[in-house]
Order: structure tokens, then C-alpha cells, then sequence
């Protein structure tokens, strides 16, 4: 008897084949495109991992179950660093991911509780969570925080799990080219935040002693008001003479080093003779020895011409002192001026010292003014020459003058940070004014031709 063979069954078959299919499209789609907060949280997550390494130490040296628990946060961060990294690679899927995303916040709570039982404990009351508690904790709840919900979110979830469809993969890539800018601009935000407040925290805790009533330099910021410093320090007459010896030495030494400056930087850079290159060397070589070392000779010439307590004698020590420096700077400026140009004023009846006046120096205002302005730093913020050439309260400068209200005797804290910020001013209005011109003078010296 004959059997009839029914034919195969195809539907099994093709619903294999067309499984596959799909495998292999997700795992094209998991090498081809990768969502944009796969490799922000790869990044974020590691520079978090190196702050709080660099911040383990700090922790124990404060002591306490604090480094403990930061050790932890630090375990933490590594399982979510390694698991990001794998997931961007397409190793593994969101799960594992988000977990230790989860389990970093668990060390974190328990050193914040801490800090608050332990301010309890000491009597002083408040949260007990201090600036730094917070600071250091927001470098793992915030990264952790953020990959949580980027690793949970559904592109990333149907990205990792191989059902995205090539569609929406290209869709992937324009959402990418669209937040990609977005999250580089928060994170140089970022990065340029933490800059400046490590910048301004000394000049903040500088400004809350100076309108604090008494000396103290602990305490809350701005738990007090008063100007009591400032009137004292702008009331009496040594601010007033100190400030008075510091403009003159200033002025001077800037008027003087530019004087011999700027004629000995266009020799450099025009003019071939002998003892050149030896001259620029040794002016390096000089700027290698510390101040300390020229301080007794410096002294002994200026006793034996009689400059001591003098600005004479300070304008000297000072031009002296910066005009390696300054030769140097105005050189490398003078360096890139055309020499065609100096060619083409002498062809027209210039002489040399025409040439010099008329059509170099104005093209070298951008430099001098760079120059003048470090001189005229240098000045005003030396300390070692000013205080071994002065004996005189009389001639005393800015800096020696500032010196001499922290004593072994007394601290006036209040009136010295008051002081020093009455003297900081000037220097921050002339970088507001010199800007345009440290701009120009300090990039135009940096490329030749």
C-alpha cells in the first residue's frame, strides 16, 4: 500500500530564519550606532572615579568611618565604570548597569548620616553637613544618578537588546548629532564651574574676614557684617604712604625697564654683532638663580651708593631684575614685525632711529603694553628686595606694609584681609583695561613669521 508523504513544514523554518535575521540586524545595529549617553556616562563615571581616588586620602586623613564608606563609594564606582564600558562595547545589556548605578548611592546616604550624627553628637548643632561633605557626595550621586537614568532610558534599553530596527537606529544618529553638543557644552560648564570656585574660595573667605567684626578666620560665611576694617585701614595714614611708596616704585620701574627694554629687544632681533646669543643665553641663565641669591650683593651697592630707603634704589633693583624677562618678550614680538617694512621706510629717506620710532614701535604697542604691565606687577608685588632695602615705616611698599600687621605679638587678620583687598584692586582693573592687548601681545610673540 502506497503512503502519501505530506510536504514539509516550512513554518518552523522560516520563523528560525527570520529570528536569526533579526539577531544578526540588532547586533548590526549595536555596532553601527550607539546612543550618545552610552559614551557620556563611560566618561562621566570615570572622571568621577579619579576624583574620588584623588579625594581617598583627604578622607583618611580626617579620620573617622568616613574613609571607610568612601572606599566603598569608590568600589562602587569601579563596577559602574567596568559595566559601562562593557555596555558600550555591546558585551551586556542595561541590567547590570543600572544596579551598580543603584548600589553606589548606598555608601553615599550612610556618609551623609554619618556627618549629621556626628555634628549632632559634637553639641554644635546645624544639618552637620558641611560644603565639602556635599561636594565630595555629589561626585557620586550625580554621576551615579545620571547613568541610572540614562541606562534605564528606552533607546538605550531596545539599543542593548538588540531590537532596534535599522530605522530607528538612523534615528539614533540624528538624536545623537543633536544632544551631543548639548552634553559637551555641560560638561565644559562644568568643568569651567569647579574652576572658577576653586579660584574664588580663598578670595570669598578673604572678603567674609575683611567685613567680619573682630580678627577671627573661622566662622560661617556671612554670619556678620561690618566695615569697621576697612574704615580703620583706609582711616589712618600708613595705608596712604605705603600706597603712595608702591605707585612711585611701580611707575618708576616700569617707565625705566621699558626704557631699556624695548631699544635692547630690537637690537636682539634686528642687528647681528658679537656677544649676541651669548647676551640672550646668559639673560636665561640669569632667570634660573632665585632672587635670595643676588640679595646680599644687591645690598652691599646699594649701601655703597647710598639708595638704601630710597626709590632710587628700589626702581634700580627692580628694572635690573625684570629686564631679562622683558627683553625677551619684546624679541620674540619684534621677531615677527616684516622686515619689508623697515626696508621700504628706509628706501622712502627714514634713518634707522626713524624707522624705529615711526613705524615699529607703533606696530609694538601691543607688546609693550604686555611688558609694562608685568613690570609693573613685579613691582607691585615684591617683597624680598622692598623689605631688605626699607627699615622706614615711611618707605615701606604695599607688601612689606601688609607684612607688618601679622606680628608675633598681634594679629590684626581683619585689617590685613581688608588691606589685601584694597591692593588687589588695582591689579585686577588693569587686566579689565590690558585684556585687548594681553590678547594680542602674548600670541603675536608666540608664532615667528
Amino acid at each position: 500500500m502506497n503512503t502519501v508523504t505530506s510536504p514539509p513544514d516550512i513554518t518552523d523554518e522560516v520563523e528560525e530564519n527570520f529570528a536569526k535575521g533579526r539577531q544578526n540586524s540588532g547586533r548590526l545595529v549595536i555596532d553601527w550606532y550607539r546612543p550618545v549617553e552610552v559614551d557620556a556616562m563611560v566618561t562621566l563615571t570615570g572622571v568621577a572615579l579619579l576624583v574620588n581616588l584623588f579625594l581617598l586620602p583627604i578622607e583618611l586623613l580626617r579620620g573617622g568611618d568616613g574613609a571607610l564608606l568612601h572606599g566603598l563609594e569608590i568600589a562602587g564606582l569601579v563596577w559602574l565604570w567596568t559595566a559601562a564600558r562593557s555596555l558600550s562595547r555591546g558585551l551586556m545589556r542595561t541590567t547590570i548597569p543600572i544596579l551598580a548605578a543603584g548600589i553606589c548611592f548606598i555608601p553615599t546616604i550612610l556618609s551623609l548620616r554619618l556627618a549629621t550624627l556626628v555634628q549632632a553628637g559634637s553639641g554644635s548643632g546645624g544639618s552637620g553637613l558641611t560644603v565639602w561633605d556635599l561636594w565630595s557626595a555629589g561626585w557620586v550621586v550625580i554621576p551615579a544618578g545620571l547613568a541610572f537614568f540614562a541606562f534605564s532610558s528606552r533607546a538605550v534599553v531596545a539599543w542593548s537588546t538588540g531590537t532596534l530596527s535599522m530605522a530607528g537606529s538612523e534615528a539614533g544618529l540624528a538624536r545623537n548629532s543633536r544632544i551631543r553638543p548639548l552634553i559637551e557644552r555641560a560638561a565644559s560648564h562644568a568643568g569651567l564651574l569647579h574652576a572658577a570656585t576653586f579660584v574664588l574660595i580663598p578670595a570669598v573667605w578673604i572678603l567674609d574676614v575683611a567685613v567680619s567684626p573682630g580678627n577671627a578666620l573661622g566662622g560661617n560665611i556671612g554670619d556678620a557684617f561690618s566695615t569697621e576694617h576697612f574704615t580703620k585701614v583706609l582711616g589712618g595714614d600708613s595705608f596712604w604712604i605705603w600706597l603712595r611708596n608702591s605707585i612711585a616704585v611701580s611707575l618708576g620701574t616700569t617707565f625705566v625697564g621699558l626704557a631699556l627694554a624695548v631699544p635692547a629687544g630690537y637690537a636682539f632681533s634686528r642687528f647681528k654683532f658679537r656677544g649676541r646669543d651669548a647676551a640672550m643665553y646668559s639673560f636665561l641663565l640669569v632667570q634660573m638663580f632665585p632672587g635670595v641669591i643676588i640679595l646680599v650683593p644687591y645690598f652691599l651697592v646699594m649701601k655703597s651708593l647710598g639708595l638704601l630707603n630710597t626709590w632710587a634704589g628700589l626702581i634700580l633693583a627692580y628694572s635690573v631684575t625684570a629686564l631679562p624677562l622683558c627683553v625677551w618678550m619684546l624679541k620674540g614680538f619684534f621677531d615677527t614685525v616684516p622686515r619689508e617694512l623697515e626696508e621700504a621706510a628706509l628706501l622712502d629717506g627714514c634713518n634707522q632711529a626713524q624707522v624705529f620710532r615711526k613705524v615699529i614701535l607703533p606696530l609694538s604697542l601691543p607688546a609693550v603694553a604686555v611688558t609694562a604691565l608685568f613690570s609693573f606687577l613685579a613691582a607691585w608685588n615684591e617683597f624680598l628686595l622692598a623689605l631688605t632695602f626699607n627699615t622706614s615705616n615711611d618707605m615701606y611698599t604695599l607688601p612689606v606694609g601688609l607684612a607688618s600687621m601679622i606680628s608675633a605679638t598681634g594679629q590684626a587678620w581683619g585689617d590685613f584681609a581688608a588691606a589685601s583687598l584694597l591692593v588687589s584692586l588695582p591689579v585686577a582693573a588693569l587686566f579689565i583695561v590690558f585684556q585687548r592687548f594681553l590678547i594680542q601681545g602674548l600670541s603675536a610673540g608666540g608664532v615667528k613669521g
